[in-house]
């Protein structure tokens, strides 16, 4: 293989499958990158076994090929070299190496034999639709702070998506829960997407997922998804990224979505999410003490002393206190965009529902705590 490739096109590809490669490997292909040459591109490839991206970028090939190099060390070589330069990559498959020549910097990296690098099959991909960029976005966005970290209850450590219907209307639906939180978005179900399964996409996923529809030119691009009911594919441009699913059953979210709180609370966002930090300062949990009118937010902690802050607020129902989590509340209130925010309430034990005043395609679910 011997390819000639400017520096900032392989540092973008190369910036976006190494973060899949894991830093401790016990099998050490997984360490590597897959580099295949051939007629004038560079396709990059990296993988856990579970998830992998591939990246291709336009270069000028002298003669085509493949090779693994170590991924986090050709990352920070190619990191370290400066911006504009031309990069040439050689490799003889018979010396186990590969070379690597920018200006006056020689490289020489260890390689495996690309026959050994696992590829992930993506088998029947039954069901194929394509969202824009910004509302997978916000799809993620809205819901992921919500995953479960909990390695037992597997089944919550990813994103549920599946195909609803709001008001008799379509929709896909987001979903996460770590069972103090759950947060649902939804945007209208785009057209292909209406016999797909439910599937949970893993954490990981979600994640580089995300930093792919930050790179540069994802904005404007629509996204292609494919997916079945154990893998799913997503298409961005020249970069690819396949994913097996969780496989397990995720729990009836509906039943928890109280729905007869009829205790509204209207907030300015803003004002609201300085306060809860402001005096979260003393205690993470933070008790609300809601009056026509007024809300009064305290903390109490033996170590540290009180806090209290007054705020004005529209509620016009029966007194009510209630504490929760403050970093929940930040979270929450965090993915708010508009200015105000609207709680639903029902009594002190009861889940408050919490929704954008400006926007109903999110719906989140807070579990109160004892203060």
């Amino acid at each position: 293989m011997k390819l000639t490739i400017e520096r900032d096109a392989l540092l973008r590809a190369l910036s976006h499958v190494q973060s899949v490669v894991e830093r401790r490997n016990t099998i050490p292909i997984l360490s590597n990158v897959m580099l295949k040459a051939e007629d004038g591109r560079l396709a990059l490839s990296a993988t856990d076994m579970d998830l992998e991206i591939v990246a291709r970028v336009g270069g000028q090939s002298a003669s085509p090929g493949a090779t693994t190099a170590p991924a986090h060390t050709l990352y920070d070589i190619v990191r370290k070299l400066r911006d504009g330069a031309q990069i040439e990559l050689e490799s003889t498959g018979d010396k186990g190496q590969m070379t690597l020549r920018s200006g006056r910097s020689t490289f020489t990296l260890s390689c495996l034999p690309p026959e050994d690098y696992p590829l992930m099959s993506a088998g029947d991909l039954g069901h194929s639709f394509t969202v824009s960029s910004a509302d997978l976005k916000r799809l993620i966005d809205r819901t992921r702070f919500a995953i479960s970290t909990e390695e037992t209850r597997y089944y919550l450590n990813g994103i549920y998506v599946h195909a609803a219907r709001t008001n008799e209307v379509p929709m896909l639906r987001a979903v996460a829960t770590d069972g103090h939180r759950l947060a649902r978005m939804e945007i209208p179900l785009p057209e292909g997407a209406a016999g797909m399964p439910g599937v949970i996409v893993p954490r990981k996923t979600v994640n580089e997922l995300r930093k792919l529809l930050d790179a540069d030119g994802a904005a404007e691009q629509d996204i292609a998804i494919a997916l079945s009911d154990t893998k799913i594919r997503f298409v961005m441009g020249e970069t690819v990224l396949n994913s097996k699913l969780i496989d397990g059953t995720f729990p009836d979210y509906d039943r928890v979505i109280p729905t007869g709180n009829d205790k509204v609370l209207e907030i300015e966002n803003k004002l609201f999410a300085e306060a809860v930090d402001r005096v979260s300062t003393i205690s993470r949990a933070v008790k609300l003490s809601i009056e026509r009118g007024s809300l009064t937010l305290s903390a109490t902690s033996p170590e540290s002393g009180t806090a209290s802050e007054e705020l004005e607020v529209r509620y016009n129902a029966a007194p009510l206190e209630i504490g929760f989590n403050a970093r929940y509340l930040l979270d929450i209130t965090g993915q708010i965009e508009g200015e105000g925010a609207r709680f639903n309430l029902a009594d002190a034990a009861s889940p408050a529902v919490v929704r954008d005043a400006a926007d109903g395609s999110a719906l989140y679910v807070l579990m109160p705590m004892r203060v």
